[in-house]
C-alpha cells in the first residue's frame, strides 16, 4: 500500500527516544531527558522583539522561495565577516531548518546509484536522505580512538568512480568532535585529486565550539566552488522551533535547490525569517553567553562520565553531546534486562535509571550511546548519578 521510498526509510531514533521519554513522564515518572538535540535556553529577547514587530508590520504573505533579500544579505555578511567566505545573495537558499537544506543539497546533487561518503558516527538523517535520492550511503568508520574523525587515507580509500559527495559535520552531532583547519586541509588535499566529488558541510553547531575558532572546509583553496555550506539559527541562537536554516553554494547548485524547494515547500515562515535576520545582524553577545554555558556543562558531564566504571569517554570540542563507548556492558544483565547492544543499553537507562539517551546504533556506531548536555547542571549531576547507579547493577 505504501511507497517503496517510505518502506526503505528508518524512523528517526532520536525522535523515537524523545517520544518514549515523554510517555513515561506522562505516567508520572521523573525522567531526565538527555536525548534531545536542542538548546534549553530561550530565544534572545531582541530576536523575539523583531518577530513581534514583523507580525505588526504584516509580514504575513509568501516570501520568495529562497527567502527574503534582507535575510539572504544578512547571511552574506555573516559568511564574509565570520568565515571569510564571499557569496552573493543568489547563492543563498533559506529553508525550513538546516535539515531541509541538507536534504535539498542531496536531492540536487545525487542521481540514482551514485555514492555519498558518510563518516560514522553520523547524524541519523544523512543516510536516509541519500536513500531518498536513490543514492548509496558509503560509511567510513571513525572510532573513539580517532576522536570520531576520519583520516585522509580512509577518505581516499572510500572514493570510487561513483562517488558524488562527502557529507561532513563539524562540530559533530552525535560526537561533538571538531575538525581542525589542518585536518580539513588534509581531507581537502585528497578531494583536490577528485574534482567530481562535492562536499556537503553541515556547520549548524559552528558557534558551539570550544577550540577558539570554527574552521570551514569551504574556506580552503579550491573548495568553495564544490562545497555546499549548511548552517542556520537553531543551535547558536536557541531558535530550533523557528525553523530557519540556510545553504550557501555555487550558483548552479543554489538555483537547483531553489527549484526543488519551489515544488515542495516554497519559502520558509515569513515571521521566522525576520527573526533570523535580526539574529544574524543584531548583537552577538547572547551567542557567547550560551557557548560558555555549554562549555562549562561539557566539562561537568565529561568529568562525571569518566567516573563511571565501564565507560570510555573522549573530550568533545563542540556541539552539546557526549558519545561514550558502552560496549563493555554488552552481554551483561541485572537479572531482568539483558544488554545486547547500545539500543538495549539506552532503553535500560530509561526504564531503570529514568534517563533518556539514544543508542549509538542509530548513528552508525553501535558500541556507543549519545547524551545531550543541553540541560541544567543539576540535571546533568542527577542524570549521571542515576546512570552510574543503574550500570552498577549489570553483571
Amino acid at each position: 500500500m505504501l511507497s517503496s521510498l517510505v518502506n526503505r526509510l528508518a524512523p528517526s531514533a532520536t525522535l523515537a527516544m524523545s517520544q518514549k521519554s515523554a510517555e513515561l513522564k506522562a505516567q508520572g515518572v521523573d525522567v531526565i531527558n538527555l536525548s534531545v538535540g536542542e538548546p534549553d535556553f530561550n530565544t534572545p529577547d531582541h530576536i523575539k522583539e523583531a518577530a513581534k514587530k514583523a507580525v505588526d508590520d504584516n509580514f504575513s504573505r509568501y516570501s520568495p522561495v529562497a527567502g527574503y533579500p534582507a535575510l539572504r544579505e544578512a547571511i552574506v555578511r555573516k559568511l564574509k565577516t565570520e568565515n571569510g567566505l564571499d557569496y552573493t545573495a543568489d547563492q543563498i537558499v533559506c529553508s525550513n531548518g538546516a535539515k531541509q537544506c541538507v536534504c535539498n543539497a542531496v536531492m540536487a546533487l545525487v542521481s540514482p546509484g551514485e555514492e555519498v561518503i558518510i563518516p560514522a558516527p553520523y547524524w541519523v538523517s544523512y543516510p536516509q536522505m541519500v536513500l531518498m535520492a536513490d543514492g548509496k550511503p558509503v560509511f567510513v568508520e571513525a572510532p573513539i580512538e580517532q576522536d570520531f574523525k576520519i583520516t585522509p587515507a580512509q577518505l581516499e580509500a572510500a572514493i570510487t568512480p561513483k562517488t558524488r559527495a562527502l557529507i561532513l559535520c563539524s562540530p559533530s552531532n552525535p560526537t561533538g568532535s571538531v575538525y581542525t583547519a589542518d585536518e580539513l586541509e588534509a581531507l581537502a588535499a585528497v578531494l583536490r585529486s577528485h574534482p567530481e566529488v562535492y562536499v556537503i558541510s553541515d556547520e549548524i553547531y559552528e558557534h558551539i565550539n570550544y577550540t577558539g575558532r570554527h574552521a570551514s572546509i569551504a574556506a580552503l583553496e579550491g573548495m568553495k566552488e564544490r562545497t555546499v555550506v549548511i548552517n542556520g539559527v537553531s543551535k547558536a541562537y536557541a531558535m530550533t522551533g523557528w525553523r530557519i536554516g540556510f545553504l550557501a553554494a555555487p550558483a548552479a547548485i543554489a538555483k537547483a535547490c531553489n527549484k526543488l524547494q519551489g515544488q515542495y515547500t516554497s519559502g520558509p515562515c515569513s515571521v521566522s525569517q525576520v527573526a533570523a535576520t535580526e539574529a544574524f545582524a543584531g548583537p552577538q553577545d547572547c551567542v557567547e553567553t550560551m557557548r560558555q554555558a555549554f562549555e562549562r556543562r561539557k566539562q561537568l558531564i565529561v568529568r562525571l562520565a569518566k567516573e563511571i566504571p565501564g565507560f570510555e569517554v573522549n573530550d568533545p570540542h563542540g556541539a552539546f553531546y557526549l558519545f561514550p563507548k558502552c560496549s563493555s556492558f554488552f552481554g551483561k544483565t541485572d537479572g531482568t534486562h539483558v544488554i545486547h547492544n547500545s539500543t538495549d543499553f539506552a532503553l535500560y537507562l530509561l526504564e531503570v535509571g529514568h534517563v533518556a539517551t539514544v543508542g549509538g546504533d542509530a548513528f552508525g556506531s553501535p558500541e556507543c550511546f549519545r547524551m545531550s548536555y543541553a540541560t541544567s547542571d543539576d540535571n546533568i549531576v542527577e542524570a549521571l548519578r542515576r546512570i552510574k547507579e543503574a550500570v552498577a547493577r549489570l553483571k
